[in-house]
């Protein structure tokens, strides 16, 4: 039987991924993937912070009403593909209530680690610039009754669409068995454990010793 030790703090977590070889030009993309609900925009924001401020790339930026999962080549051309040559990057984030891109752009300049959050985010199409694969390890189940809680009942008509759409896509482009380490939250805080990636039980990440 595997015995697997945490990781510990997230200051822990945040010098194991400075300490990751840059996958994507100068940056290290590190992806925090999971079902809806799940908590991913919560942890991103509090590993970012661990991280001295690191910036937080939402994939809700770059999806669309009619694309919930389409946006992988709008980010590799806006984002990915400029931050591989170390350039500033300028997008336009979409605006889930005009259902339009807005006008206004946003600046992310190269960092040593940027964070990827989203439903999707550890997709195929996006491994081969991430240096690493954070997935938070709660039952899609549980995650969206906690996603439909918090948005309540005004949003049961997108949960409707939505749900069936995150299945497919997982049952298509799965991230958890790439993912380098699993997160799970528990009630004082974050427990980080070897994912299905991980080469070698008793260490969370297969990149470093």
């Amino acid at each position: 039987m595997r015995t697997y030790r945490p990781v510990g703090s997230l200051d822990a977590l945040a010098r194991r991924l400075c300490a990751l070889p840059p996958s994507c030009g100068p940056v290290r993309l590190v992806a925090v993937d999971g079902h809806a609900g799940s908590g991913k925009t919560t942890f991103a924001g509090r590993l970012a912070e661990a991280l001295g401020g690191a910036p937080v790339l939402h994939t809700d930026d770059f999806a669309t009403h009619e694309e919930l999962f389409g946006w992988a080549g709008r980010l590799h051309t806006h984002v990915l593909a400029p931050l591989a040559r170390g350039t500033a990057v300028r997008y336009a984030p979409y605006d889930w209530v005009e259902r339009r891109f807005a006008t206004a752009r946003r600046r992310l300049d190269p960092a040593p680690v940027v964070l990827l959050e989203g439903v999707g985010s550890g997709r195929r199409a996006m491994r081969p610039r991430l240096a690493q694969l954070l997935w938070m390890d709660l039952p899609e189940r549980d995650s969206w009754r906690r996603g439909q809680l918090r948005d309540g009942p005004g949003m049961s008509a997108f949960w409707d669409g939505w749900l069936p759409a995150e299945r497919a896509h997982f049952a298509a482009d799965p991230s958890r068995p790439y993912a380098g380490a699993l997160v799970q939250q528990g009630k004082e805080g974050y427990e980080v454990l070897p994912g299905p990636a991980a080469t070698d039980g008793n260490t969370p990440w297969p990149h470093t010793a």
